[in-house]
């Protein structure tokens, strides 16, 4: 990508406000600012969302993960009021009513995620870390059901990295967890398909961490990143609060201006299919937008 590195800058205040108007209000012993991989801690709560009303164009109130499947390139929203595969005729609730506030896709049909049980759903409140091997349509529970609700989670080939308000921690059996110290309160983050680097977005800016979080740094020259998704082995998209696209081509090191979103972002998910296109899918409050071009800019999802 041959455009001129230019560092995008906004205020910590500025970076607040964005993350309050994304957020979705938590019950009393939440940590800090929620989102799709946010700060929550697991507080035992259910959530009352039955009368929130509807986004324009989104199946659910709040979405707070996006994926693509790679077993159909099909993509699937996380939102309160469960999960939602999106194809040519529109979106269709998958599986059981969760309230999923955590969601990753690990591969073909191959999803993990968080949250809470919704109406009619025998499962732990909070779940802890779920799993589907079925694209969700049925979830099992894995570990820290009743204990933890992830906010922010991330799978690669080596496990899972979550956080759930109190301990960034991470599992390569989805069963067995140990500590990672990281030196910033997760906002949202995502890891290399080897699991060894991860970028952690937070309200104090972004890190990364090349060995699979044993060490931090922080990348002070980096845009106030908001959520991020590898793409393939070196490349990572993010958004910014103020809906800046923004591209990584070094694994996160450095970032460069590629597009912006019209609304304020929610979640993001991108794929480099073998040909080297690179496909960005990015939710809004107001819709599920789709980039196969980030030059061109993006069109709305066909069935959104």
């Amino acid at each position: 990508m041959n455009r001129a590195r230019r560092r995008l800058t906004a205020t910590v205040t500025a970076f607040g406000v964005a993350l309050t108007v994304a957020a979705c209000s938590e019950g009393a012993g939440s940590a800090t600012t929620p989102t799709r991989s946010a700060t929550a801690a697991s507080d035992g709560h259910a959530h009352e969302h039955a009368d929130e009303a509807d986004g324009a164009g989104l199946p659910g109130a709040h979405t707070h993960g996006v994926g693509i499947n790679p077993a159909d390139d099909l993509v699937y929203l996380a939102t309160h009021e469960g999960l939602f595969r999106y194809d040519d005729t529109g979106s269709t609730r998958v599986g059981p009513v969760i309230d999923l506030m955590g969601f990753t896709v690990a591969g073909p049909d191959h999803f993990y995620a968080s949250g809470h049980p919704g109406a009619g759903t025998d499962l732990p409140n909070p779940v802890g870390l779920i799993e589907t091997t079925d694209a969700g349509e049925t979830w099992t529970p894995l570990s820290r059901a009743g204990e933890s609700d992830f906010h922010a989670l991330t799978a690669s080939g080596s496990g899972v990295v979550a956080f759930d308000g109190t301990a960034l921690q991470s599992t390569e059996d989805g069963m067995t967890w140990g500590d990672l110290a990281v030196p910033v309160p997760p906002f949202a983050m995502d890891v290399s398909p080897d699991g060894l680097t991860i970028v952690v977005t937070s309200q104090e800016g972004p890190v990364r961490s090349t060995d699979a979080g044993a060490s931090w740094d922080r990348l002070d020259d980096a845009p106030p990143l908001q959520v991020v998704d590898w793409a393939d082995a070196s490349t990572v998209v993010g958004l910014t609060p103020d809906g800046a696209v923004v591209l990584s081509e070094d694994a996160g090191a450095t970032w460069a201006p590629a597009a912006t979103l019209p609304g304020q972002p929610q979640a993001v998910a991108a794929h480099r299919a073998a040909d080297g296109t690179l496909r960005v899918i990015a939710v809004t409050q107001d819709a599920v937008l789709e980039s196969v071009d980030l030059a061109a800019g993006f069109e709305p999802l066909p069935g959104a």
